[in-house]
């Protein structure tokens, strides 16, 4: 959510709901959706890519490093640099540089100029993640803007669940360029529907770095902060290098890959909608849960994605894991800074971001210096920790109460 607005006073002054201002909300998800594809698009094409330009897998995982480092910037610096302008030219401007950023990536002669494109989506993602949520519930009544909001952060799961997996598809069928083109495709049809559908929202306050600085001093919220860290950061070690991954230790055909992907994704959303409501009644129990899942998923790959049937399974619950996990901590964010829910969501997508991109860069340093197998067991490593942050949270949501 952004410094824009609180959720108590998202609408204010608003008698009803039209159809316009729930078809704005669905524009703001699908922008969110495209540009969180954006970053992660490559994660299924490392291999053609790689093969393509001649580099090595661990390289090519550099255009998921550099727009996650980007992003954790630019989540942070572009809702300060801003200020009161209005928010629906600053989004039309953002997800404009997504599509210019995959234009250039289908047009890209070599690694460096793919790098470049790469840059610039990061800028788009980071800014148009950290206010999406806050334009959406300005856009409804106060008695809708949970479910306006579950809409906005829905697109950012959806593109981590099913975005990828789509890429994937379509670069397999065709050629990446191909993918990275369609999706540029797609970012022009998401700006005519925002420049249609959304309102002039000019700002009412402007985020101040202090006010996020301030918030590691509260122990739930770092704590909190920590948990999103180490199981992103386990995830996307492992799961950016999924596609050699299913290849090598599954003995998958690469044409293959999309289909499987797009079985992770469906499990993803079943995950999502499912910790929905058990982060509703426990949300320590759905974080821990979630991250138990995941460990155990990414610890036992290595030793039964052999068989195919087993790794189907292992791949289904890994979608599963990590599609319950944003929702849980997003909730934990909510319940440790109940009044500070605009700087603790803008902490936490960059937090988010940063963890993509070491997650990334840290799997391709270990792939290329040890194998796909040795990846698994550092993500697995570092999700594990999760339970220690969680516990460390709910004890000191105890001794505050």
């Amino acid at each position: 959510m952004s410094p824009v607005e609180s959720p108590s006073r998202a609408g204010a002054g608003a008698e009803r709901v039209t159809l316009k201002n729930w078809l704005a909300v669905i524009a703001v998800a699908v922008g969110t959706f495209l540009v969180v594809t954006a970053e992660q698009l490559p994660v299924g094409l490392l291999t053609s890519i790689g093969g393509d330009l001649r580099i090595s897998e661990g390289t090519a995982g550099l255009m998921v490093t550099v727009p996650g480092l980007v992003a954790s910037a630019s989540a942070l610096l572009v809702p300060v640099a801003i200020g009161r302008m209005d928010r629906r030219k600053v989004l039309l401007g953002l997800i404009t540089l997504m599509v210019a950023a995959n234009v250039l990536s289908f047009l890209a002669s070599g690694f460096v100029p793919l790098l470049v494109a790469r840059f610039l989506v990061g800028i788009s993602i980071g800014g148009f993640w950290a206010l999406a949520a806050g334009i959406a519930v300005r856009l409804v009544p106060g008695e809708h803007v949970a479910r306006a909001t579950a809409i906005a952060f829905g697109g950012a799961t959806a593109a981590n669940v099913l975005g990828v997996p789509a890429g994937t598809l379509i670069g397999g069928l065709t050629d990446w360029r191909i993918a990275f083109i369609t999706l540029a495709g797609l970012g022009v049809l998401a700006v005519a529907a925002l420049f249609l559908l959304l309102p002039s929202l000019p700002a009412h306050q402007s985020l101040r770095v202090r006010t996020l600085v301030g918030l590691f001093g509260d122990r739930v919220v770092r704590a909190a902060i920590l948990t999103t860290f180490l199981l992103v950061m386990g995830h996307m070690a492992a799961y950016t290098f999924i596609s050699p991954i299913l290849q090598e230790i599954s003995g998958l055909d690469a044409e293959l890959i999309g289909p499987m992907l797009l079985g992770f994704g469906a499990a993803g959303i079943a995950g999502t909608a499912l910790a929905g409501g058990a982060a509703g009644r426990n949300v320590y129990a759905t974080v821990i849960g979630g991250g138990v899942l995941l460990t155990a998923v990414l610890a036992l790959f290595p030793l039964a994605g052999g068989n195919l049937a087993a790794a189907i399974v292992l791949l289904l619950l890994w979608g599963a894991a990590f599609g319950a996990v944003p929702v849980g901590v997003q909730m934990l964010i909510f319940k440790a800074a109940p009044d500070r829910t605009e700087a603790a969501t803008a902490l936490n997508t960059v937090v988010f971001n940063l963890a993509i991109a070491l997650g990334a860069l840290v799997g391709g340093l270990i792939v290329d210096a040890a194998s796909t197998t040795a990846v698994l067991w550092v993500g697995a490593a570092l999700t594990v920790l999760t339970v220690l942050s969680v516990w460390s949270a709910k004890k000191g949501e105890v001794a505050r109460s």
